[in-house]
């Protein structure tokens, strides 16, 4: 049961739901403790009061924000919440949208929503009319003392509550040097039915258990290997050559010829021939092909030995 960040109510017209907030992330991450190279001892990190240098207990540390001209106020963890009881305390939602309106690269960080007691019917509702219209809901939240807005949508009967970022935090892509139309980047007609149909071919049902971080795994046995004594040599990588024209039109038909022969030799129908490039004959069959043209057949042989 991961951790409860803060208990409050999703808030939308007269309606009142009381509800739970949990984190719904859990990042795989190794965790590397810092050593002194010297003797592979721990390096400790301590607080310290920069004015006296002496060590300050964890307990004695409050947060401060600094005026213009040098002085500090304090904030308790109090002075958080009474800033704005109702922000801190509410999924204020100011209204629905189609769920295909927000752009992924808006999407932040999720977070799951359950109700708490007397909390169940609405909770139900709310999921259920978010799924049958297909919308979600829009709203503002405050997590750990900073405001967000969030989406609310359904998944698995579980109301999910992701953050989105403010428009301010996307970097402008007007900058940025892209071909500004298919004309610009000399794009054929072939390419694009090619990648076309090797995307179709590649269409793939949504499975994320298939999926996992190969990463981790890989450097969790490099760790075991040296711990070992084992000590794994880099891979030489292959030398490339460098080129500043790619054939895509060849590029796609290796991979549509290829995700052909994939399926043929799991015995699965292709249709892909008429764009598979045909291998020339070799020079030894085409060779006997001559031949055969040359030499007359059995039939004609024969007539001519008649004649005779």
């Amino acid at each position: 049961m991961p951790r409860q960040l803060w208990k409050g109510a999703i808030q939308f017209g007269l309606v009142n739901i009381p509800v739970s907030l949990y984190p719904a992330e859990d990042r795989q991450e190794l965790s590397f403790t810092m050593l002194d190279k010297r003797d592979l001892q721990p390096v400790g990190y301590k607080r310290y009061n920069k004015s006296t240098g002496d060590e300050v207990a964890f307990e004695d540390i409050v947060k401060g924000y600094e005026l213009d001209d040098g002085r500090f106020v304090t904030l308790e963890k109090e002075d958080f919440k009474r800033a704005n009881v109702e922000a801190t305390q509410t999924v204020d939602i100011d209204g629905f949208v189609d769920s295909k309106a927000i752009p992924p690269y808006y999407l932040e960080s999720p977070y799951y929503l359950a109700p708490d007691k007397h909390g169940a019917k609405g909770y139900a509702l709310l999921r259920e009319v978010l799924d049958r219209t297909g919308k979600v809901a829009i709203a503002t939240v405050v997590i750990r003392t900073r405001q967000h807005i969030a989406m609310l949508y359904p998944r698995e009967g579980v109301i999910v509550l992701n953050t989105l970022r403010y428009p301010n935090e996307l970097r402008d892509s007007k900058d940025l040097d892209v071909p500004k139309d298919l004309k610009a980047a000399k794009v054929q007609p072939n390419e694009i039915t090619m990648a076309e149909r090797l995307i179709a071919d590649m269409q793939i049902k949504w499975d994320p258990s298939k999926f996992h971080d190969t990463y981790h795994d890989d450097l969790m046995k490099l760790i075991h290997e040296k711990a070992e004594g084992h000590e794994r040599k880099a891979p030489r990588k292959a030398a490339t050559k460098a080129s500043n024209v790619v054939d895509f039109a060849k590029l796609l038909e290796r991979s549509l010829s290829e995700r052909k022969r994939a399926g043929s030799s799991r015995g699965e129908a292709a249709n892909d021939e008429e764009i598979v490039p045909r291998r020339a004959p070799s020079r030894r069959k085409a060779s006997a092909a001559r031949a055969r043209r040359k030499t007359p057949t059995s039939r004609h042989a024969a007539h001519h030995r008649r004649a005779a």
